[in-house]
Parts: C-alpha cells; structure tokens; sequence
C-alpha cells in the first residue's frame, strides 16, 4: 500500500489524503498522479498498448474507453512507438520502454505527474523530445510537473530547482 506520513499532511488538490482509505488513496493516485519509474515498472505479460492503459484497468473510477484508447495512440504517436504497441516490454529497446512509460504516466491526464530520471535511457533527440511531451501535457491541464534527475540540463525549464547536493 501507499505509506502515510507519520507527521505533517500530504495534500492533493487542496484535499489532504491521509484523510482517505488506502483505496481511495489508491484510487485518487491512479487517476489523478502520473508516475513514471525509473525501472519503468512494465508488465511483462502485457504489450505495450496494455501497459499504457494499465491505471484504466486498475481503477474502477478510471472508464476504458474509444476516447483513453485514442489517447493513447496518439501518446504513442507523439512520443514515436505508435508502430510498436503491439510488442511485448521484451521486444522494446530500453528507450522504447521508457517512451511506453511516458505514455502510460499521462495516459489519464492527470493532474500531478512525478517523473524519475525519464530521459536516463534516451538519446538526446529522443530525450528533448520527451522532456518536451511532459512539459506539454502538464501546460495544456495546468497540471504539475515533478522531476528527479541527474541531467543538468533540464533544470533551466523547470520554475523551480531543489539541489539535494551530491550523493542524492
């Protein structure tokens, strides 16, 4: 399960979510936060279409629709593995599963989308482009955009910057 915080509050959208059961924490995440992992945390036994549209057949708040499934070709479409959805995680390039895993982060248009090191496996073309996708999604909702990384020269396009200093 999610963990709560011992002291303090975590607050989403100005409703603070310890507040909630763990299923409605779970819920509200898979609706309203785009994560995207470091290791991409793809399912194997899924393709690459199914595991884009993952939060939508682990929410029942989340509908499956003809409207999601075009979202998420066109995710596809724009990050450049519309022609691969049909593969399996196994049969995709590390870049090409880091791009599935974009998608699958903004599939739902969420609100909060929390990226860790999302242009580690990307060649530089590659990775401008997906830094660009992001920071598109996130404007067009007014959504926000949260970002661990190593690469330096992102920070410039982010408002704010928090150094954890070396070793973090």
């Amino acid at each position: 399960g999610q963990l709560v915080p011992d002291a303090g509050e975590v607050t989403l959208d100005g409703s603070a979510l310890s507040s909630l059961s763990e299923e409605a924490r779970r819920a509200r995440r898979l609706r309203e936060i785009g994560l995207v992992f470091q290791d991409f945390a793809l399912l194997d036994y899924l393709d690459a279409r199914e595991n884009v549209l993952l939060p939508y057949r682990l929410s029942a708040t989340l509908t499956l629709d003809a409207k999601a499934r075009q979202r998420a070709q066109d995710l596809a479409r724009s990050t450049g593995v519309a022609d691969l959805l049909g593969r399996k995680p196994r049969q995709l390039s590390q870049g090409e599963r880091q791009r599935i895993a974009l998608c699958r982060a903004l599939v739902t248009a969420p609100k909060l989308v929390v990226a860790d090191e999302p242009t580690g496996n990307l060649d530089p073309a590659t990775a401008g482009a997906a830094v660009d996708l992001l920071f598109e999604e996130v404007a067009a909702r007014g959504a926000s955009l949260l970002v661990v990384t190593h690469d330096h020269g992102l920070l410039p396009r982010f408002d704010r910057v928090l150094d954890l200093g070396p070793g973090a």
